[in-house]
């Protein structure tokens, strides 16, 4: 077995629930400026192991979005989320975060360009915060604010 090959099963075991399954997702990573430890779950083993949920399709309108952005770095302080992190965080019940939803840190961008470029994008669950912006896939777009 390669190095490369150990170190994606390794990565795997940590963050999917199905470690067989994610090899070759880890092995084929095309997406530069994201990790699949940005995207996984925040609740550091209280309640899972750090899952993960990998969705192409998500990971290349983060992609484009970094570019409509300026190519400036885009912080992910929040992605997948346990269903029991999701909880303990306050998160909605149907939260798009217990499968794959982005917080991204405003810092460094402006909210609005930002916001217009994560719908150009693809982006079509946008929510506003003082601080961060949460986006998502949903089927039926929808933007609120957060108090």
């Amino acid at each position: 077995m390669s190095d490369r090959t150990a170190i994606g099963r390794n990565i795997a075991a940590m963050l999917f629930a199905t470690p067989s399954l994610a090899l070759d997702k880890i092995a084929d990573w095309r997406w530069p400026h994201f990790a699949a430890t940005e995207l996984a779950c925040n609740c550091a083993g209280r309640y899972c192991t750090g899952r993960y949920w990998h969705d192409p399709a998500f990971l290349d309108a983060l992609e484009d979005l970094r570019a409509r952005a300026g190519h400036r770095p885009l912080i992910i302080s929040s992605g997948h989320r346990c269903a029991q992190w999701n909880a303990a965080v306050g998160g909605a019940p149907r939260s798009l975060h217990k499968t794959i939803a982005a917080d991204i840190l405003l810092s460094g961008h402006d909210r609005e360009r930002l916001e217009a470029a994560a719908r150009a994008a693809g982006f079509t669950g946008i929510g506003l915060a003082a601080r961060f912006i949460h986006l998502d896939r949903r089927a039926r777009p929808a933007r609120w604010t957060y108090a």
